[in-house]
């Protein structure tokens, strides 16, 4: 690898911009030069040997310069990402560039090898590791201090130096995409693989993640109408559906897998090795040595972490509980006041103020969890955890607990406590429809009509600009990087999992719920799609082999719902008028049945297996194949 370095050039004519970087306007020349050099630097020297033009614009002052890198450079990034391709032979592997002719579709004109979103998560990669030598501080802010092996991208993002760096829209393809993803309404499946080549993985399996729930869903909404239908009240013909929504809920998780594997092996993400971890960007301490690495980094306190969490995260969360409890006594005060109205009017006006309550709060549970997301996140920073991925999983863990507590608590107070049938319904409706109408215009519809009243006024200063410079280049430049940032799919599947948990948590008082849920991801879908392609910057691909922590709150949920269904069974007054004599034995019969439940669910996840036996057949053959190679070096 070393050696194929020298061949690459710092400049070719024919560039391809591929990533757009943007300096703060008062960014000092010297700071400029010197990050620029660094960048087209040569790999022997510390550089990332990469293409960079500056983008000249209207605004003066504007700092803005385009990112690209040449088709051999390309190539040996891939190798140092460690892509896999499909070979000749029809077998996944690890990208090499000494076997290149031996991958499928592969040829030395060929720039289309490499997927655009590939490309650009290359130049990211090479950006992110551009690393300090022997600079003590960035040139120009001698308050940005740095020290050997230090990521420059990050100090500079961290002093302000540096305003962003996003991936450039490809025009042409994102019109293809965007008509063959919701251009028209059709009755079919999403362009998964054209999803995955222009947005990467991570982006790509949430879409085949939303649309095999929905279509998991539907079995669950057709079998829910008719017991709406014709069996409102009896809740002993209740005990068959909840009893097929405990299974249906183990299997579709299950199956998720083995699909999840099959699609994460065809992109050979399944197969990508994981990387070493370095710090995050805002991760700071005493500077100390890493003994793993044996570099100069950050050394923080384990033990100051700890204290943090416990000593003022933990009470911090504790309290926003009792508040969302607070207030979720608050709304059954109202609940009272217009049952009460209800009771003394009786009009159609009275009627329609039962629900006045149940909107109001679902109104306020979407407000408390987006304040309370805001400062999960600051305090979750403020932790100062070292890694990205311990991060996420303390930011997750906040706010999936309170969440779940915020929108659920009202109604298991409701079913285990007032024991009010008939008003859990109506809550559960309420909550549901609400909070999706709620989602639905703050995630898509607002900021897509925010960002074409923005993108109508760049191009009315566009147009009356003369400049010798590519218009439609600083056009596309100057609206992308006024776009949105897309922060990931976190609130993507934090939506999905509420949702899951509204259809399956109380599944035998209001078998509709899956109906509405299929409803609202349907339009979701396309909500969604008009998001990424409209309404916000390109992200860059992150590869991914599955959904992360979001399959362990899925199947979590999934048994928590085993025991709700199974206590509101035991709760009706069929099944509790078969124990006429002993509620005792009413008890020990329904966690019977609820041990038995949670023992035929947990053999079914042991039983199905996670990954189909071709698959496991493939990843053997890879691994036997792999020792061999050893072997013989």
């Amino acid at each position: 690898m070393e050696k194929r370095w020298s061949f690459l050039d710092a400049f070719e004519d024919n560039f391809r911009p591929l990533v757009v970087i943007e300096l703060a306007k008062g960014a000092k020349e010297e700071t400029i030069e010197w990050f620029t050099k660094r960048i087209v630097d040569k790999k022997a020297n510390g550089g990332a040997q990469l293409l960079v033009k500056p983008l000249v614009t209207e605004n003066e002052g504007e700092n803005i310069y385009l990112v690209g890198a040449s088709p051999l450079r390309l190539l040996l990034g891939a190798e140092t990402v460690g892509l896999v391709k499909e070979c000749n032979d029809n077998s996944m592997r690890t990208f090499t560039y000494s076997s290149r002719k031996t991958f499928k579709d592969f040829a030395d004109d060929n720039h289309n090898f490499l997927t655009m979103a590939e490309c650009q998560y290359i130049i990211k990669h090479e950006l992110e590791n551009l690393r300090a030598k022997d600079e003590k501080m960035i040139p120009g802010y001698p308050q940005a201090k740095l020290y050997p092996g230090k990521s420059i991208v990050r100090r500079l993002l961290t002093s302000g130096v540096l305003v962003q760096i996003f991936p450039l829209h490809d025009r042409e393809e994102l019109k293809k995409l965007r008509h063959s993803w919701y251009g028209r309404v059709k009755v079919g499946y999403q362009p998964l693989d054209d999803i995955r080549c222009y947005f990467g993985e991570t982006i790509a399996l949430y879409f085949g993640f939303l649309e095999y729930f929905t279509f998991a869903l539907i079995p669950m909404a057709i079998i829910g109408i008719p017991y709406y239908v014709f069996a409102w009240e009896d809740y002993d013909k209740y005990v068959m559906f909840a009893t097929f929504n405990l299974l249906w809920s183990t299997v579709i998780l299950e199956v998720w897998k083995r699909i999840c594997a099959i699609v994460t092996y065809r992109w050979g993400t399944l197969l990508m090795k994981r990387q070493f971890e370095e710090p995050r960007p805002g991760f700071h301490g005493v500077l100390g040595v890493n003994p793993v690495t044996g570099r100069e980094e950050p050394v923080y306190s384990s033990i100051k972490r700890q204290l943090r969490i416990y000593l003022v995260s933990l009470p911090f969360v504790c309290l926003c509980l009792y508040f969302s409890l607070y207030v979720m006594m608050i709304y059954f005060d109202l609940e009272q006041w217009a049952m009460d109205y209800h009771e003394e009017n009786q009009s159609n006006f009275s009627n329609l103020m039962l629900f006045v309550p149940s909107i109001i709060y679902a109104v306020v549970i979407e407000m408390m969890n987006r304040i309370y997301r805001y400062a999960a996140e600051f305090l979750t920073s403020w932790e100062n955890h070292r890694l990205e991925s311990s991060y996420q999983n303390h930011l997750v863990l906040k706010v999936l607990v309170f969440n779940f507590l915020n929108c659920f608590a009202s109604l298991f107070y409701i079913a285990f406590v007032l024991f009010d049938m008939k008003l859990l319904r109506q809550s559960l409706a309420t909550l549901l429809i609400t909070s999706q109408i709620l989602n639905q215009f703050a995630e898509s519809l607002l900021p897509y009509w925010l960002q074409r009243r923005h993108k109508k006024k760049m191009k009315k200063r566009m147009c009356s600009l003369k400049t010798d410079t590519d218009l439609s280049l600083v056009e596309q430049v100057s609206l992308e990087k006024e776009m949105g940032t897309y922060f990931g799919t976190f609130d993507d599947y934090l939506e999905l999992f509420l949702q899951f948990g509204y259809v399956s948590l109380f599944s035998c008082v209001y078998p509709l719920a899956a109906v509405f849920a299929v409803l609202n991801n349907i339009t979701e879908i396309y909500s969604d799609a008009l998001k990424m392609c409209r309404v916000y910057k390109r992200p860059f691909a992150e590869p991914t082999a599955n959904i992360g922590v979001w399959q362990l709150a899925f199947e979590t949920m999934s048994v928590i719902s085993v025991v709700t269904n199974c206590i509101l069974i035991g709760m009706s007054p069929q099944v509790d008028a078969l124990f006429p004599d002993s509620k005792m034995d009413l008890v020990l019969t329904v966690a019977l049945v609820e041990h038995l439940l949670l023992a035929i669910k947990f053999i079914m996840a042991f039983v199905i297996p996670d990954k189909p036996r071709d698959i496991q057949m493939k990843l053997a053959k890879l691994e036997f194949e792999s020792l061999e190679a050893l072997k013989q070096q």
